[in-house]
């Protein structure tokens, strides 16, 4: 697998796998693109892709506040989970933002996707005693 930055034309294929990874369904498509243009604009280099061939089967978007890096949307298309492509995007991000001066990498887990656990675990990901709160802003 190829792991690379996104690139605009990359949008159909990514949103394609978020959805056939249950990342979003089609009424969630539209704020997707909002979160893909965002990304755009900050930190572009720190949302990878990892493509076969011509296809995108992985993504990894991430994150660094200076403080902290975080992880989003990371996907692995469904036929080719099992097969070390996410623990190799994982590893690419762990090395981006290693190199930027990141010492501790967070992700969140929905509730509804539990399933994804044993995988975080075995990259060495540990549950936090947290509580997770959030708003909009300019509310």
């Amino acid at each position: 697998m190829n792991i690379r930055p996104y690139e605009p034309e990359d949008q159909t294929a990514v949103l394609d796998l978020w959805e056939r990874c249950g990342l979003i369904d089609s009424d969630s498509r539209a704020v997707a693109i909002t979160d893909l243009n965002r990304k755009l604009q900050v930190q572009p280099d720190l949302f990878l892709v990892g493509v076969l061939g011509e296809e995108v089967i992985a993504t990894a978007m991430a994150g660094y506040d200076g403080h902290r890096g975080h992880l989003y949307y990371l996907a692995v298309c469904p036929q080719h989970q099992r097969q070390g492509y996410g623990r190799q995007i994982v590893s690419q991000v762990d090395k981006l933002l290693h190199e930027r001066g990141c010492h501790r990498l967070t992700l969140f887990v929905s509730n509804d996707n539990l399933v994804v656990t044993g995988f975080y675990e075995r990259l060495g990901f540990e549950h936090n005693e947290v509580i997770s709160m959030g708003r909009f802003t300019g509310k």
